[in-house]
């Protein structure tokens, strides 16, 4: 704020002491200055931006740009991975599930054939033994008629010496033989 002092009338905005009346912004006597200030200030800042400070705004954001661009292929590239390892993994365990399942089959039958073998086995067994029991049922049987014919015989003998007669062990004999085939003599 400088007042001229040489020859000419003292401004508006100035007051008898060379102090500012009121707002020195207001008075229209020095908007020209302020003006000029204006300008010349809006342009150091117009060049200092343009020139410095939004080149590198511009490199930070660009390397942002690419910084995101990077990360957002790399995670497409490695959702792709676990889309592609899931994919493997669930192969594998569907391959596993598998050969469980046939190495089950492979068991069961094995256990199956064991069981048969061991039935067949069994059962020869059982048919042996039947065998043997039939004949010995047999052998007691032909003994156990062997037995009856005898007693048969000496009781034959007995009831008709009893009744006051006798008998001969061929005539008995014929008669117990005849009534054990089912003949009645």
């Amino acid at each position: 704020m400088a007042t001229e002092t040489t020859g000419q009338t003292a401004s508006t905005c100035v007051g008898a002491d060379g102090s500012a009346i009121g707002m020195p912004q207001l008075c229209f006597d020095w908007w020209p200055n302020q003006i000029f200030w204006l300008v010349l200030t809006l342009v150091v800042i117009y060049v200092v931006l343009s020139r410095v400070a939004l080149p590198r705004i511009s490199a930070v954001l660009a390397e942002r740009a690419g910084t995101i661009t990077n990360d957002i292929a790399a995670a497409e590239e490695l959702k792709q991975k676990a889309k592609e390892a899931e994919e493997a993994y669930q192969k594998a365990l569907a391959d596993a599930r598998a050969e469980a399942q046939r190495i089950a089959a492979e068991t069961k039958a094995g256990i199956q054939a064991e069981l048969d073998a061991e039935m067949e086995k069994a059962d020869a067994e059982i048919a042996a033994r039947t065998a043997e029991s039939e004949k010995a049922i047999a052998e007691i049987q032909a003994s156990a008629m062997d037995s009856v014919k005898d007693v048969a015989k000496d009781v034959a003998k007995d009831i008709v010496g009893a009744m006051g007669g006798e008998a001969d062990g061929r005539t008995v004999t014929a008669a117990v033989n005849a009534r054990l085939k089912g003949q009645a003599s």
